[in-house]
């Protein structure tokens, strides 16, 4: 987290905390709540940034934007994490422009989006990077040819090995309704009973 944040919770230690008002959608856009009550995508990119600088998650699963002494919660429309192919597409980055240093998992869902695991957690891949991904997936030391041997191998009974990147990761089937309970967040974090919020 940035200094000036870490220095304002200390100075502000009680500052009660807010619900509703930011959320992540599929495409790792963040999006505010209007008082019109709708939801507009963030597009001043320093904002953005200082946004992706200071989320963390709490103990119980629930994401957040750490807003100087104000922790805001973040509803997530899918999961924490938005991954994307980075520029040279040699690896993926998560939609707060933080690298990947590793790819442990891949999950197909029944709706055809896929997840990574990886060491910042559980992410959607975005669509968009879908067809360059499987272009880089190997099983067996072969590509794999087409998006119907990737739904094959979801099909089988157990977690299929791959490689990405010149590295193995498991690949499995799962439903999305699983995701948080499975890898333990929350997609609409609401206050503990008895806690104040704005």
């Amino acid at each position: 987290m940035d200094d000036v944040v870490l220095r304002a919770m200390q100075k502000w230690p009680d500052v009660r905390n807010v619900y509703g008002w930011l959320e992540l959608d599929r495409r790792g856009q963040w999006l505010v709540k209007g008082s019109s009550g709708r939801f507009d995508v963030i597009r001043n990119s320093a904002i953005r940034d200082f946004i992706g600088r200071n989320y963390a998650c709490d103990r119980r699963g629930r994401w957040f934007f750490q807003n100087g002494p104000q922790r805001v919660f973040v509803g997530l429309h899918v999961a924490p994490w938005v991954y994307g192919l980075e520029d040279r597409g040699e690896g993926l980055m998560t939609h707060t422009g933080r690298p990947v240093n590793d790819v442990e998992d891949l999950y197909l869902d029944e709706h055809g989006s896929l997840f990574v695991k990886s060491e910042p957690g559980v992410g959607l891949l975005l669509d968009r990077d879908l067809p360059a991904i499987l272009d880089r997936l190997q099983a067996e030391n072969e590509r794999l040819a087409r998006e119907e041997a990737l739904l094959e191998l979801a099909s089988w009974p157990g977690p299929a090995s791959l490689r990405l990147f010149g590295k193995s990761v498991a690949f499995s089937a799962v439903r999305s309704g699983e995701l948080p309970a499975r890898f333990g967040f929350v997609l609409r974090p609401a206050p503990q009973p008895g806690e104040p919020e704005c």
